[in-house]
C-alpha cells in the first residue's frame, strides 16, 4: 500500500531519478529523437510533394496519350480515305483497261471477218471465172460451123437461163 499513498521520500526521490532522467534525455536523446522525427517529416513531405508530382505527371501522360491517340485516329482515317480513293483509282484503271482490250478485240474480229469476207468473194470470183472458162471451152469445143447449130445453141441457153 505504500505506492497507493507514498511518502514524502518517496515522491522526492522519484522526483530526484525523474528529473536526472529528463536532464539525461534533454542532453543526448532529445535533439537525435527531435533530428530523426524532423527527417522523418522532411522525408514525408518529400514522399507527398513527389507522389503529388507523379499525379500530375500521370494526368499530363493521359491527357498526351488521349492526344496521341486523337492523332493515330486521324492519321488511320485519312490513310484509309487515301487507300479508298487509290483502289477506285485502280478500279477505273482496270475498268479503261478493258474497255480498250475490248474495243482493241472488236477492231480485230471486225477485220478478221472483212478480211475473210473479201477472201470468200474472191473465191466467188475465181469459182465464177473458172464457170465461165468452162463454158467458154464447151462453146468452143461445139462445133459450130453452121447457122442452125448456133441458133439451136442459143435456145438451150435461154431455155437454161429461165429455168434457173
Amino acid at each position: 500500500m505504500d505506492l497507493i499513498s507514498p511518502d514524502l521520500g518517496l515522491i522526492l526521490w522519484q522526483t530526484i531519478g525523474f528529473a536526472i532522467l529528463f536532464i539525461i534525455l534533454a542532453k543526448y536523446a532529445w535533439k537525435p529523437i527531435l533530428s530523426a522525427l524532423e527527417e522523418r517529416e522532411g522525408t514525408i513531405e518529400t514522399a507527398l510533394l513527389a507522389a503529388e508530382q507523379a499525379k500530375k505527371e500521370m494526368a499530363s501522360l493521359v491527357a498526351e496519350n488521349e492526344k496521341i491517340l486523337q492523332e493515330a485516329r486521324i492519321e488511320r482515317d485519312q490513310i484509309l480515305k487515301s487507300a479508298n480513293e487509290y483502289a477506285a483509282k485502280i478500279m477505273e484503271e482496270a475498268n479503261e483497261a478493258a474497255s480498250k482490250v475490248e474495243a482493241r478485240m472488236i477492231a480485230e474480229a471486225k477485220a478478221q471477218i472483212q478480211t475473210e469476207k473479201e477472201a470468200a468473194l474472191t473465191d466467188v470470183k475465181i469459182q465464177v471465172a473458172e464457170l465461165s472458162l468452162l463454158v467458154a471451152e464447151k462453146i468452143i469445143r461445139q462445133n459450130l460451123t453452121g447457122e442452125p447449130e448456133q441458133k439451136r445453141l442459143v435456145q438451150e441457153f435461154v431455155k437454161e437461163i429461165k429455168l434457173n
